[in-house]
């Protein structure tokens, strides 16, 4: 086992005892920073910052430095996944993530690489090293990827979506298509996943962005049921500890119950549903990460004190519960209001671990 400094993340997820409620947020490492965006710059572009092992490793680490941050995230981009399938992956200023190519028809899925994650994205897993180096014990590192049914969004619709009309209508006009897709990426995400885990990441996050697109019935055919695929197919240890896989479903907390029940240790939920209420409702099946609302943010630093304590309070004692935002920190947060959202988290949270 390796020795960490503060293993107060893991042992929460594990839903043992901690002094005080471990926090990380999404998004972390990112535009909010003046440090990432000068970073950045210097990368030249997006992609060839994640493809940058020693640049991808200081812009994880950057937020470190700042903020006592429990557990550092890998610096990546969930559609690492269809760009080495061969899509093409690109970004346009303002615009988002687009694809040269689609996958709509049987033949543009036959047409699709057959990739290994060791080779075809060993540009992350020399990040993930790189990255556990450079921590040296300090905090846990978190791998992740984009879920099977979240990469297939894109991959149909050919970037972002409002109204996911194309995928939507491929899973339930040609379901049979579309599981295809979704069990090749099941595969593929549970291949690069276990990947980063022998590169060293110690914890695993599925960030499942657009499960909550879905019907309920849609929500278990097309997503959740291949998040269950992905993790039965992951080890189960890192570093002689369990390892621990949060699943996040943006808009999941009406199916909080199914959720709890697919394998993952953790359930990351977003701003839009109670964590006590959340709580009450998977008892201790699970690690509870969340959920304030990115926005608040936006509001004093007394605000956001109020805020934590607010959310602290509805999760109430014990352990299990992963301080962070319901969704990612976004780009114009003043990084000050930031010291007082961790701050909070670490001077109000010890009476809850008490006895």
């Amino acid at each position: 086992m390796t020795d960490l400094k503060n293993d107060r993340f893991l042992r929460a997820l594990a839903r043992q005892p901690v002094d005080r409620t471990p926090i990380w947020m999404m998004r972390q490492a990112g535009r909010y920073l003046p440090e990432y965006r000068a970073t950045r710059a210097q990368a030249g572009s997006f992609l060839d910052l994640c493809k940058n092992a020693e640049l991808a490793c200081e812009v994880t680490l950057q937020p470190l430095r700042r903020y006592p941050m429990d557990a550092a995230i890998l610096f990546s981009d969930i559609l690492t996944i269809p760009d080495a399938l061969g899509l093409g992956l690109y970004f346009e200023e303002g615009e988002g993530p687009k694809f040269r190519k689609t996958v709509r028809s049987e033949a543009d899925l036959a047409g699709l690489n057959q990739i290994r994650a060791a080779d075809d994205l060993g540009y992350v897993m020399n990040a993930v090293r790189t990255i556990r180096r450079e921590l040296n014990g300090q905090v846990p590192l978190i791998g992740f990827s984009g879920s099977p049914w979240t990469l297939a969004t894109y991959m149909v619709e050919g970037g972002s979506s409002k109204d996911f009309a194309r995928v939507k209508g491929m899973a339930y006009d040609q379901p049979e298509l579309m599981h295809a897709l979704l069990a090749r990426l099941a595969d593929a995400v549970a291949d690069y996943l276990g990947e980063q885990v022998a590169a060293g990441a110690q914890a695993l996050q599925i960030f499942d962005t657009w499960g909550g697109s879905l019907s309920a019935a849609g929500y278990r055919e097309f997503s959740l049921k291949y998040m269950q695929r992905v993790i039965s197919k992951l080890p189960t240890e890192a570093d002689g500890r369990p390892l621990p896989v949060i699943v996040f479903t943006k808009g999941g907390g009406q199916w909080l119950e199914a959720i709890a029940a697919c394998g993952a240790q953790a359930v990351g939920i977003d701003w839009t549903t109670d964590i006590g209420q959340a709580r009450a409702r998977v008892g201790d099946r699970v690690a509870l990460q969340g959920n304030m609302d990115p926005a608040m943010l936006y509001a004093s630093p007394a605000r956001i004190r109020e805020e934590v304590a607010n959310i602290l309070a509805s999760f109430g004692h014990g352990s299990g519960h992963v301080f962070n935002l319901g969704h990612g920190i976004t780009p114009g947060v003043n990084p000050d209001h930031v010291t007082a959202f961790v701050d909070a988290v670490q001077e109000l949270s010890p009476q809850y671990h008490q006895g």
